[in-house]
């Protein structure tokens, strides 16, 4: 469980990246559902004034946290549910599959990692040109669900900048040198 918390804080340090609104928020129908059955729930939803409003607190420390101000201002939102139960398989499977097959034509599964003890994660992005357009994190295990959506453009240069830094992971080259 520790090494997928690490995972997930990872994927929404690097989603907090710049955007201009071409991906759709993607829905997931059984919130209510799950919301039912879980002990706890998380909902987080920023988008439009409230990420504004977000980069103002974090943009009036250091240098590295104007960078991150900067690239949380242009996002058009951050949507985040996690359902946490209290026995193992409580939750609808199906409901994961329902929303994986919403995400729909244009995206690309960039990452998948599963375990023999059920702990699952799926990243995918939709890209246009150069440009990473959205961004979806799927995060399955015995008793946790989460579901991430980052909805705009991401500018690859600027996410570069960040390498290293926020928990962000540096970008090995083909020839094995890190950037």
């Amino acid at each position: 469980m520790r090494t997928m918390k690490r995972v997930l804080l990872a994927a929404i340090v690097t989603l907090m990246v710049p955007a201009a609104g071409i991906a759709q928020r993607i829905s997931l129908d059984a919130e209510k559902e799950l919301a039912a059955r879980a002990v706890r729930t998380v909902e987080v939803t920023l988008d439009g004034p409230l990420l504004r409003l977000a980069a103002r607190f974090l943009g009036s420390q250091d240098a590295d946290s104007v960078k991150v101000a900067n690239l949380v201002r242009r996002l058009e939102g951050i949507y985040v549910r996690s359902y946490e139960f209290d026995g193992d398989g409580q939750y609808d499977r199906a409901a994961v599959s329902r929303f994986r097959s919403s995400i729909g034509t244009g995206w690309q599964k960039i990452v998948n990692v599963s375990s023999i003890d059920e702990e699952n994660v799926e990243v995918y992005t939709q890209v246009k040109g150069d440009m990473i357009t959205g961004l979806v994190l799927i995060a399955a295990e015995p008793r946790e669900l989460t579901f991430v959506n980052i909805v705009g453009p991401i500018d690859l240069e600027e996410l570069a900048s960040l390498e290293g830094q926020f928990g962000i992971p540096r970008i090995v080259t083909q020839s094995g040198a890190n950037r």
